[in-house]
């Protein structure tokens, strides 16, 4: 349970950390409750579908060494943004949702790359 709880606050500090500097790929102007249910929902997301999507894509992620991986994460950065926006919060991955273009998978590949960078930097500071 303890792990949990440290997971969804390094998520929800690594969400405010891209919406109020990245605002142009991601935004959220909600109030801090809201970045605590968006990690929520980032971790139940993560959790079940990113494994099988994982599992699917091995083989082009062994041939990519890993690459296959930010667009996984990007996709499932935008599934979050879908469940986000259909449960009243209004998290945004460029112009998603409700329109999805190239930008906004661009957005969504910063966005994702981002989320993993300052969720590593904050795990080293705060241990599990």
């Amino acid at each position: 349970m303890k792990g949990f709880i440290i997971g969804t606050a390094v998520t929800a500090i690594a969400f405010y950390v891209l919406t109020r500097f990245l605002p142009q790929f991601v935004s959220y102007d909600g109030e801090l409750v809201g970045l605590l249910v968006l990690a929520v929902i980032f971790g139940v997301v993560n959790g079940v579908i990113g494994p099988i999507a994982k599992m699917l894509t091995l083989p082009i992620s062994v041939m990519t060494i890993g690459l296959v991986g930010f667009l996984i994460n990007a996709a499932l950065l935008l599934v979050t943004a879908l469940v986000a926006d259909s449960a009243g919060f209004n998290l945004t991955v460029g112009d998603f949702p409700p329109d999805l273009t190239a930008d906004t998978l661009v957005a969504a590949v910063i966005g994702s790359v981002v989320l993993s960078v300052v969720g590593t930097a904050v795990r080293l500071v705060v241990p599990d």
